[in-house]
């Protein structure tokens, strides 16, 4: 396999970025493809707790080369942090870090407009970090919007930023009733400029001659399935294309370059913010779990709802992405579940719900249909062998593999690399 792109089954959280970092041992580029810094991904290596925004996780591998695409829009001074924070751990991406000139980049204007357009919503908020992603994704949209060849040319910046400044402010005054604060936002975006001019490049370019010259490439996705926006619970969804497709539009690589799409899952349910979730548990069983899991925000800190794993979502991500090999991450975290639901399906006033609804509203009141399965009420924590799994902690598995019809290719029992189960024989396991 040349090119695997990893997706989330869910509403994003799943745990990619240990799979990625797993994964990106195998390929050559490890390829960001949309999203923003509202994205964390941790990974844990050897003790040391890394959290990553921007730049793809496969950067903490010796000699690996990380790609961020089009798709991503770029804080300039959230990537530059996180390029000194690397260099204060001993990672040095000079040559080994590719920013796409066609990325759009994110302002601190965009940050005041999202913030305040998120506090005059009210109760209808959709709970947005307010980072300034879906504005400046919006600007995108609209053919308005700065990307990073316009960053790194300081006349064309001068040009285009006082026209970004003065729509802005439009928008923010009958917002907030107040204007923009942007004292010094021309000097500071020239900066930091600077601090990132080396490492822009034509990454489609970049990439599709990798390709040709058989280099593999590793598609890293951000968020999960559910919050695409087109086909995720609208409107409580990112503002970008966190579907597979995500991966071509993002990075300018032909969907007939793709060999693979792996899946990404937890045992359970997690989504942030508002939004239907239908499997949600009540506040004492989602408590257990949040703290069992250490389910907060990596980038926000802001606790996660919790909930049973939910097959109606997983069989609509398998179809929408194509999924072929699925990974299941936190199984640890269910050891001392006496029993475990899984819903299996959606009732709507009463009537099986065949298609995932496309209303946030309907969806808001299906009933979830339950599957009872038995606990294994023991330590499945930093297991990498399959065969120590406990017999219902298989069965559970098994249960999952069967109801989608696709194979379950990798089980993480711990955040730690080496706590990671790859079966043989899965497809997984031949692609890497």
């Amino acid at each position: 396999m040349k090119s695997i792109v990893v997706v989330g089954a869910q509403w994003g959280d799943e745990g990619k970025g240990k799979v990625v970092d797993y994964l990106s041992a195998s390929f050559d580029y490890i390829a960001r493809c949309a999203g923003g810094h509202n994205a964390g991904h941790t990974v844990i290596i050897d003790g040391t707790k890394f959290v990553l925004q921007l730049i793809p996780c496969g950067i903490l591998r010796p000699g690996k080369k990380a790609v961020i695409g089009a798709g991503v829009v770029v804080d300039p001074a959230a990537l530059v942090a996180e390029i000194d924070m690397l260099a204060k751990a001993g990672v040095d991406v000079n040559g080994r870090l590719f920013v796409s000139n066609r990325a759009h980049v994110i302002f601190p204007c965009h940050r005041q407009v999202e913030k305040a357009a998120e506090a005059a919503r009210g109760a209808a908020k959709i709970g947005t970090t307010s980072r300034g992603i879906g504005p400046t994704y919006e600007d995108k949209m609209a053919r308005r919007g700065l990307r990073i060849c316009d960053l790194v040319d300081p006349d064309l910046l001068r040009s285009k930023m006082q026209t970004l400044l003065k729509e802005k402010n439009v928008i923010y005054r009958a917002l907030a009733g107040a204007d923009l604060d942007c004292a010094g936002i021309l000097d500071e975006s020239l900066a930091l400029a600077d601090r990132i001019r080396g490492y822009v490049a034509d990454t489609s370019a970049l990439l599709n001659r990798a390709l040709d010259d058989n280099a593999s490439v590793l598609f890293e996705s951000a968020q999960g399935t559910m919050l695409d926006i087109d086909h995720g619970t609208y409107p409580y969804v990112t503002s970008s294309s966190a579907s597979v497709g995500g991966a071509c539009t993002g990075l300018g690589v032909p969907p007939t370059r793709i060999d693979a799409i792996v899946g990404v899952t937890k045992a359970y349910t997690t989504r942030v913010g508002g939004g239907p979730f239908p499997t949600e548990m009540p506040d004492l069983d989602a408590k257990e779990v949040r703290d069992r899991g250490k389910e907060y925000g990596a980038v926000t800190g802001r606790p996660r709802r919790c909930g049973w794993l939910d097959l109606m979502v997983l069989r609509y991500a398998a179809m929408i992405n194509g999924i072929e090999s699925l990974v299941v991450t936190k199984l640890d975290v269910f050891d001392t579940q006496p029993e475990i639901q899984v819903c299996v399906g959606y009732k709507y006033k009463g009537t099986p719900v065949t298609e995932m609804p496309a209303e946030a509203e309907k969806l808001e009141q299906v009933t979830p249909v339950y599957h009872a399965l038995p606990g294994w009420r023991s330590s499945t924590y930093g297991v990498c062998d399959p065969a120590k799994l406990p017999a219902a902690a298989k069965e559970y598995l098994r249960f999952i593999s069967n109801e989608l019809g696709v194979e379950i290719g990798m089980i993480s029992t711990g955040p730690a690399r080496d706590a990671t189960i790859v079966p043989a024989g899965t497809k997984l396991a031949s692609w890497i």
